[in-house]
């Protein structure tokens, strides 16, 4: 993943019912815990966390 990909964000993290929508806005290899990625959401909320958290965005999703 890079910077500006579009990913969605596991339940796991955001503890809401449903992967969201979101797009990386910085990804750092910590020497720690690895690959951390950090993404934005459209509400403008940030959410950060290990890389198996997040998965790409392969279709669009259409909010109501």
């Amino acid at each position: 993943m890079k910077v500006g990909d579009k990913v969605l964000i596991s339940p796991d993290l955001t503890r809401l019912a449903e992967w969201i929508p979101a797009r990386v806005i910085e990804v750092e290899n910590n020497p720690f815990v690895g690959v951390v990625i950090s993404a934005e959401t459209l509400d403008g909320d940030v959410f950060f966390g290990q890389q198996d958290l997040f998965k790409p965005q392969t279709e669009e999703v259409c909010l109501p």
